[in-house]
Order: structure tokens, then C-alpha cells, then sequence
């Protein structure tokens, strides 16, 4: 069944995007991020323009971290004064991705920059979460403990000046690096089309030293508005949110989390881990491989016909 998409301006057919999304929906449900990493490269695998898939992904990435931050929200799972200065640094990034990204796109650059950032992040953070995983799971089958480490424990970050004390999270840190790391997730949000997720957690746990009881929720509230903003500026400033598409990418991704969620809980969560790092690794690969070895429209000679003067 063909389906017009009249900002995409291609036919597709539905329950390809259906199961797209509920194939992205799946993952997303077993390992707990966002999966706009997975889904914008699928929509630019399959022809729809890198712009569309980037700014219609972002407003579906925002409806599905709703129901996800409302859910932590009933929990006091979520830092509000976290979330707050992670929210004064993403509403930046996110201006900033929105202007590089429509300054690039009259440039006619936007699709390389697109395939190459993700070239770049996804073969990074994936090699590097696969080699923790194996890692860890090495570790488990050999009976040795993880090292962890100590609680108390600080690195410089926690030296910055400027500290507040956030009490849900219970923890005193700088708001330098808060800020930093919500500008950087709000840059890559809105140039790439990507929540963040997979790259904001372990930064908030490893970095900031968040606590993984709040973790989740408050990352979850600023993908929600980053990505809420992005799409408002997407809309207004490129015209390129596709309602229709980013609709049935909702309709399939609910679904597929349910399921995605289920089986989650019966796998280890090193086995997590070295999965999610296979699956990022393998979609940073395939963008490489279209750049390197498929190239498409680098440039083009034609004859106009014109009589010699």
C-alpha cells in the first residue's frame, strides 16, 4: 500500500514504515533509549532526503520520551533543578544545530555533513559500548568482580566553580559541565535527528556522577524539550517536518516497545550492552560503506545542446 508524503515528496509504503518503526520501537523498549540513532539512518536507507528524516524524527523521538518522562515524573525519578540546567545548555545547542543545519542545507552540504557525523559518533560510541560489553561479560564468566569505582570519589569536574546542590540526584557539582553537556546533546539532536539517549546517561553517570536512580527520568525530560524545540525550528525556519511519516513512526514505535521492553528483562545487562554496541557499530559502518564505496550524485555532466556561436 503506497502512501504520498507530501514533504518527503516520495511515495512509500506503509507497512514499511510501520514495521520500521516498530522494528526501532523493539529496540528501543529492550534497551531503554530513544532510538533516533537507528531511526533517521532506516528512513535514508530506504530514499527519504536526510533533511526530512532528521527534522521529522525529531518530533518523533519528542512524543515518545512523553509518555516515558511522564512515567519517571509519578516515580520522583526526575531531578527538576538537573533537569533545569541541562535545559538552559540544550535550548542553546538545539538554536545552534537548527542554524548550522539550515546553514549547511543552503550551502548544499547537509547530507554529507549528516552521513559523516554519524560515520564519526555511532562507530565511536558503538566500538567503545561493544568493547565494554565484552568486557564485562568476559569478566562475568571468568568470576571476577567488577571494578568499580568509589562512591566518594571525585574527578576535577566536580572542582568547577560555580556548584549547586541537587537534592533529588543528592549530589554538589559545577552547572559549567550540566550546561556543556546539555548544549552538546542539543547540537547533535538537531543537526542529527538523534535524542541523545545512548550518549547523554553514560555521560550523566560516568562524568557528572548522576545517580542512576534519576538518571533516566532527566535525561528523559531534555530530550523531550530539545527535540519538542527542534521540531518547532524545523518547522518554521526549513519547512521539512513530515506529519504524515513522523504519525506512522508513532503508531509502529508504541507498538514495538511493548514488546522491545518484554524481552529486555530476560537478557543480562552486559549481554545489553555488547548488542547495543553491535547494533550502533553496524549502522555507523553502513554509512560508511555508502560514502566510500556506493557514492551517489557527487557530480554530473551533461550536454545543454546549444549551437556553438
Amino acid at each position: 500500500m503506497q502512501l504520498y508524503l507530501p514533504i518527503a515528496d516520495i511515495p512509500v509504503n506503509v507497512f514499511l514504515i510501520l514495521a520500521m518503526g516498530a522494528a526501532v520501537g523493539f529496540v528501543s523498549g529492550m534497551f531503554g533509549i530513544g532510538g533516533g540513532f537507528l531511526m533517521t539512518p532506516l528512513l535514508i536507507f530506504v530514499g527519504i532526503a536526510p533533511a526530512v528524516a532528521v527534522a521529522s524524527v525529531a518530533s518523533h523521538i519528542a512524543a515518545s520520551s512523553f509518555s516515558g518522562a511522564i512515567s519517571y515524573w509519578r516515580r520522583r525519578a526526575i531531578d527538576p533543578l538537573l533537569a533545569a540546567v541541562l535545559l538552559i545548555g540544550g535550548t542553546l545547542g538545539t538554536t545552534l544545530g537548527v542554524w548550522t543545519f539550515t546553514f549547511l542545507r543552503s550551502l548544499g552540504q547537509l547530507d554529507l555533513m549528516i552521513a559523516l557525523s554519524y560515520v564519526i559518533l555511532l562507530t565511536t560510541v558503538g566500538g567503545l559500548m561493544f568493547w565494554e560489553g565484552l568486557r564485562a561479560m568476559l569478566r562475568a564468566r571468568g568470576g571476577r568482580p567488577v571494578t568499580l569505582r568509589k562512591p566518594g570519589s571525585h574527578g576535577w569536574i566536580h572542582g568547577l566553580p560555580l556548584k549547586l546542590r541537587f537534592k533529588r540526584s543528592k549530589i554538589y557539582l559545577s552547572v559549567i559541565p550540566v550546561v556543556v553537556v546539555g548544549l552538546a546533546i542539543g547540537f547533535i539532536g538537531a543537526v542529527m535527528g538523534i535524542g541523545g539517549g545512548f550518549i547523554l546517561v553514560p555521560l550523566m553517570i560516568y562524568v557528572l556522577r548522576v545517580p542512576t536512580s534519576t538518571v533516566i527520568g532527566t535525561s528523559m525530560v531534555l530530550t523531550l524539550v530539545t527535540m519538542v524545540f527542534a521540531t518547532m525550528l524545523h518547522a518554521v525556519t526549513n519547512h521539512l517536518v513530515d506529519a504524515v511519516l513522523a504519525l506512522i513512526l508513532m503508531v509502529g514505535g508504541v507498538t514495538g516497545a511493548q514488546f522491545g521492553a518484554r524481552a529486555g528483562q530476560k537478557i543480562r545487562g552486559e549481554h545489553l550492552r555488547l548488542l547495543l554496541g553491535l547494533l550502533v557499530l553496524a549502522v555507523g559502518i553502513r554509512f560508511a560503506v555508502e560514502l566510500v564505496i556506493r557514492p551517489q550524485d557527487l557530480f554530473s555532466i551533461r550536454e545543454t545542446g546549444g549551437a556553438p556561436p
